[in-house]
C-alpha cells in the first residue's frame, strides 16, 4: 500500500505513514491495515516492540482523510462514517491495550486520528517541531479516538480547554496534558530507531530523553481552573465574559469559532467521564454515541464544508447564539442501544 509501509526490521514491528504531500491523514485502508498488523505481531515472538513514525517534516498525521466522509453523509449515507469510526476507535483500543511496547515519533502536526494512533502507546516521543492537537470542534465532531480519556485525565481544568479550543501542544505542554512522554531531539530519531530494530528494548529510551523547552500550559494553569471550572459550557462562557484578562478574550475568540453542540457536549463528556472509572474502552464508546449522530443530527457536514469544502470559514453552526439548551446535549450522548460500539474480535 503506497500509504503506509508495514514491515518487521530487526526485533520491531514497523509502521511509517508515506503519504507526506497530505500531511500522512489516515484513511481507512490505513487504518485497518494497522489493525491487522498488529493483531498479527501481538501473537509473533519474533517481534518485540512496535514502531509508528511517519515521512515528511510537517507532521506525523494531521488527522483522518475525510473527503470519503463528506461525499457519502452528503449523499445520506451515514453507514459509511459510522463504521469508519468504529473500527478506528477499536484500532485506539487495541493500541492502548497492546502486551507490547509502542513507540512513536511525533514530529510535526499530531491532531485527531494522529492521536488516535500515535499517543496511546507506551513511548511517545516528541521533538522540536512537535504540535499536538485536538481541534474536533472547529468541524462540528467532539475529541474523539480516545482523545477524552487524557483531557479527562489531564490536570485540573487543562481538559476542558483544550478540548474545547483545539489549542496546539508544543512538547512541553504535550507532556504535561498526558499527551507525550519524552522529548527528544529530532536529530537523534533515525539512531535511536535503529537503536530499538536492534536491540529490541523500549527501556533504551529514557537514556535519551531530555527536558523540553518550556511550554505555555503552566503559566496559564490557575486561570484555566479559574474559566473552565462551570459544569456546563454556558457556565464557561460566563466565566470567561466576565473578565478582561488577554486569555479571556482569546479564548473567547477560539470559542466562539468552534460548533457550540461540539464544546457543550465535550464539556459534559468531560465531566462524565472523569473519576475512578475512567477506561479507555468507556471514553471511546461515550465518543461514538456523538460521532454516530453527528453527520445526521450534530454539524459535521457543515463544519466540514466550511473548512475543508468551500473553504469559506463561514459555518452555519446550530445554536449559533452559544445557548446549546441541556437536552440537545443529551439527546447527543444519550445510549445508543444495539448500536453501541464494542470491542469483540472477529
Amino acid at each position: 500500500m503506497s500509504d503506509i509501509d508495514i514491515r518487521t526490521t530487526g526485533r520491531a514491528g514497523r509502521i511509517s505513514l508515506t503519504r507526506p504531500k497530505a500531511l500522512n491523514a489516515m484513511t481507512y485502508d490505513m487504518c485497518m491495515a494497522i489493525d491487522t498488523a498488529l493483531r498479527n505481531w501481538r501473537e509473533d515472538d519474533a517481534v518485540d516492540l512496535i514502531i509508528f513514525d511517519a515521512e515528511g517534516d510537517k507532521a506525523f498525521c494531521a488527522g483522518g482523510d475525510i473527503a470519503e466522509l463528506y461525499e457519502t453523509g452528503t449523499q445520506g449515507d451515514f453507514a459509511y462514517g459510522q463504521t469508519f469510526w468504529c473500527d478506528e476507535y477499536r484500532l485506539n483500543a487495541l493500541i492502548f491495550e497492546y502486551p507490547k511496547p509502542v513507540v512513536s515519533f511525533l514530529q510535526g502536526f499530531t491532531m485527531g486520528g494522529g492521536v488516535g494512533i500515535g499517543c496511546h502507546g507506551s513511548h511517545r516521543i516528541v521533538g522540536e517541531s512537535s504540535q499536538i492537537a485536538m481541534p474536533e470542534c472547529s468541524i462540528g465532531l467532539v475529541p474523539d479516538v480516545g482523545g477524552t480519556l487524557m483531557l479527562a485525565l489531564a490536570p485540573g481544568r487543562l481538559g476542558e480547554f483544550l478540548g474545547t479550543t483545539g489549542q496546539r501542544m508544543g512538547p512541553a505542554d504535550a507532556i504535561l496534558a498526558g499527551f507525550a512522554d519524552h522529548f527528544i531531539s529530532q536529530d537523534q530519531w533515525p539512531d535511536l530507531i535503529e537503536i530499538l530494530e536492534a536491540s529490541g528494548n523500549a527501556d533504551l529510551i529514557t537514556e535519551h530523553a531530555v527536558a523540553p523547552p518550556t511550554g505555555d500550559l503552566v503559566d496559564l494553569q490557575t486561570e484555566i481552573d479559574d474559566s473552565f471550572n462551570g459544569e456546563t459550557l454556558g457556565d464557561i462562557l460566563t466565566n470567561l465574559r466576565g473578565s478582561d484578562s488577554e486569555f479571556a478574550a482569546n479564548t473567547l475568540a477560539k470559542l466562539e469559532r468552534n460548533a457550540p453542540l461540539s464544546t457543550a457536549c465535550t464539556v459534559e463528556m468531560l465531566h462524565r467521564l472523569r473519576g475512578s472509572s475512567l477506561t479507555m474502552r468507556r471514553a471511546l464508546e461515550m465518543e461514538y454515541r456523538f460521532t454516530f449522530r453527528a453527520m445526521q443530527h450534530g454539524d459535521f457536514l457543515e463544519g466540514i464544508r466550511a473548512q475543508i469544502i468551500d473553504k469559506d470559514r463561514n459555518p452555519r453552526w446550530q445554536y449559533a447564539d452559544m445557548t446549546v439548551p441541556a437536552v440537545a446535549v443529551s439527546k447527543m450522548l444519550q445510549p445508543l442501544g444495539k448500536d453501541a460500539l464494542t470491542f469483540e474480535e472477529e
